[in-house]
């Protein structure tokens, strides 16, 4: 009986993921990561990849880097610079659209039409910043020993090095908004969650070369394990814990029918902005970090010119007690300032909502009192928010070097927070997919 039961459940569920049309997102979204993984194996013509992978190895952000490319940097191929031109010139005109009046006015006002003027904004920037990133990524390489073949004309092989790697992110980019638009879930940090998962078998590899080499570090293993379990069991806490606001809507008597009357609330997340602060974080911090490094690997001359670049990197490295300072400061700043760009999630818009349609909190007057109580409950859940994801992606990168087992620290607790929140936003927004379906069936 209970075998029919399940194969009745199971059944049901996959008639629905057919009629929903689910099955053809996935399969699109499925399609278009295939073609990523696919462009990340095409090298750029012209570079000895073991020489520079030998570089990446050595290099912390470099390694970092490579592991969010899903190895695209490491190849140095077309797609190298991956989704993070995209992803700051993202965070280019979200910041812009704040503090310029008439780009604030395209995006809150203008509709689908200003989102449509923005969007076009933020390709237009991702193009130049690509094409910076380029330049400054093949005259670096270029002074760099052995990472170019000799005998290439340098004028050809820069020319059409910027140019694959420009055309790769913008490809990218377009793979990146085809599945947001087509597929299931955000294409941009699908790209990413899929670049970490293709570098887990080679952080899994070094880590058991590490441990069957000294026995003493496998106590430090299994300690690092459970953090990383109880990281991971804390992300889903933070992601799915909400703060539900009372709200009393009015009674309204229409002919001989009562309406209002009623008791609900508003859920505010503790966490609006998932893994989005995470990544802008990222993105700020690791672009500077990148090209020092590169920098402190040229031919200088200069003693104070090249001291200071190494001081520099080294205050930025990963490896570095700074960086982990600013790393901390530049989530809690990108959660509020994520938080701040929701539209569900402006004080404002809600409390005159709320007027509008006769509701109110319970021992809070409509209008302006609303609007501060309202700031002063998400002001109060942001902060715990942030900190708590702060926290979050600090304790096993901690634990990573207390244990000493170092060759996990590339994978540590910024990429278990993307994962497990790029995971949960999958999983939901299929979920939020088949629930629309069944209400349109229901409707009609």
């Amino acid at each position: 009986m209970q075998q029919a039961t399940n194969e009745q459940m199971l059944q049901s569920l996959m008639n629905n993921i057919q009629s929903s049309g689910l099955k053809q997102k996935l399969l699109f979204t499925f399609l278009m990561i295939a073609l990523f993984r696919l462009g990340a194996q095409l090298p750029i013509y012209g570079i000895n990849n073991e020489a520079f992978m030998a570089l990446a190895q050595g290099n912390n952000i470099i390694g970092f880097l490579d592991l969010f490319s899903g190895g695209a940097l490491g190849k140095v191929s077309i797609f190298a610079l991956g989704i993070g031109p995209y992803i700051t010139s993202s965070i280019i005109m979200q910041l812009v659209a704040v503090v310029i009046p008439p780009l604030e006015r395209m995006q809150k006002e203008d509709g689908e039409a200003g989102r449509r003027k923005i969007q076009q904004l933020t390709r237009l920037f991702t193009v130049i910043i690509a094409f910076f990133q380029a330049l400054v990524f093949i005259l670096l390489l270029s002074k760099l020993p052995g990472t170019i073949i000799h005998g290439l004309n340098p004028a050809l092989f820069a020319f059409g090095s910027i140019a694959a790697l420009v055309a790769g992110s913008i490809f990218v980019m377009w793979i990146g908004e085809l599945i947001t638009e087509k597929g299931i879930g955000n294409g941009a940090s699908l790209i990413i969650f899929i670049g970490i998962i293709t570098g887990i078998p080679l952080y899994a590899q070094r880590t058991a070369t590490l441990v069957s080499q000294d026995p003493k570090l496998q106590l430090g293993l299994v300690m690092l394990l459970a953090i990383f379990i109880a990281a991971t069991i804390f992300v889903i806490i933070l992601h799915d814990a909400v703060r539900k606001v009372p709200i009393v809507s009015a009674r309204r008597q229409v002919g001989n029918k009562v309406y209002g009357g009623q008791n609900s609330n508003i859920p505010f997340k503790l966490n609006p902005g998932g893994v989005m602060p995470i990544i802008f974080a990222i993105a700020i911090l690791l672009f500077p970090s990148t090209v020092l490094s590169l920098l402190s690997q040229m031919q200088i001359d200069s003693y104070t010119v090249k001291s200071t670049l190494e001081a520099i990197n080294n205050f930025l490295s990963p490896s570095s007690v700074s960086y982990y300072i600013i790393y901390f400061l530049l989530i809690f700043a990108m959660t509020f300032f994520y938080a701040s760009i929701i539209p569900n999630m402006q004080p404002k818009d809600i409390a005159d909502n709320l007027k509008k349609y006769g509701s109110a909190i319970p021992g809070v007057k409509p209008g302006k009192p609303t609007a501060e109580k309202l700031d002063e409950i998400l002001t109060r859940l942001m902060f715990i928010g942030a900190i708590s994801l702060g926290i979050i992606a600090m304790v096993p990168t901690v634990a990573s070097g207390v244990s000493g087992i170092t060759t996990m620290q590339g994978l540590g607790a910024t990429s278990l927070i993307i994962m497990v929140g790029v995971a949960l936003d999958f999983i939901n927004r299929i979920k939020t997919h088949l629930l629309a379906k069944n209400y349109e069936t229901f409707l009609k």
